[in-house]
């Protein structure tokens, strides 16, 4: 994710919503319950419809198209996503639109790949990643599991020792014959590495929840609901790839 301060640790792992956002979005209008709801429509349906549109190209065997959509998504979306962490502009709505449409090509040409090498798989990892935030959102609103300064703690903890270990993972594939032990491999023990990581990418949700809320009870700055969807956008989509991982682990049995 991004460098944390100490006090930080009382924040989400999201960098999106953490407290320095919050306390530094400028404005007069405040975030409202509907406004976020419909940003985060916004964002998501973007995703979706540029995703479809990268998928019919390589539906239609538009094999090249597909995967230079797909890696200038990534790079897009790795680069935007930093500079509006990092810049933080007063008006978050066209760098949050910008995002949404680069991981839209990257979840399009992933989920492609997936689905030609596991049928149904796609399919498989949408429902059961719409049951986790259904789960999350569950457990959250009726208080089963609270955003204590202590779970809050360890959340953030795990996400960034996860962030470092796929770091650390994709410079040994780019640079030796090294892979991380267990990351990549569908064995037992592989599976419940993915099975705890897609555990850590669930746990966000309930932070996520928590900041919104928080955002709009502190009555933050109107901008706060673009930024409030580009943060739930960046755990989701992640819930969504840890899902794939893992449902491709269990069929390779």
């Amino acid at each position: 994710m991004a460098l944390l301060s100490m006090r930080a640790v009382s924040s989400t792992s999201n960098p999106v919503l953490s407290n320095n956002f919050w306390s530094n979005i400028p404005g007069y209008e405040t975030m409202s319950y509907e406004g976020t709801m419909q940003k985060i429509g916004v964002l998501f349906g973007i995703t979706i419809l540029t995703a479809l549109v990268t998928v019919s190209l390589g539906t239609n065997g538009n094999y090249g198209a597909l995967f230079l959509m797909t890696g200038v998504g990534f790079i897009g979306g790795l680069v935007t996503a930093l500079v509006m962490i990092f810049t933080r502009p007063k008006n978050p709505a066209p760098g949050a639109i910008i995002y949404a449409l680069f991981e839209g090509m990257v979840v399009g040409g992933v989920s492609f790949v997936y689905e030609g090498q596991y049928s149904g798989i796609v399919l498989q990892a949408g429902l059961g990643t719409v049951c986790i935030i259904g789960v999350m959102y569950f457990l959250w609103s009726a208080k089963i599991i609270k955003a204590t300064p202590a779970f809050q703690a360890v959340i953030i903890s795990l996400t960034m020792g996860i962030m470092v270990l796929y770091f650390v993972s994709i410079i040994l594939s780019l640079f030796t014959s090294v892979a991380v032990p267990f990351l990549h491999s569908s064995g037992p023990l592989g599976i419940l590495v993915t099975l705890f990581i897609l555990g850590v990418a669930s746990l966000n949700l309930i932070l996520d929840f928590h900041f919104i809320e928080r955002g709009i009870s502190n009555n933050s700055p109107k901008a706060g609901e673009w930024w409030a969807a580009f943060g739930l956008l960046i755990t989701v989509i992640w819930v969504y790839f840890e899902m794939l991982r893992l449902l491709s682990k269990i069929r390779n049995q």
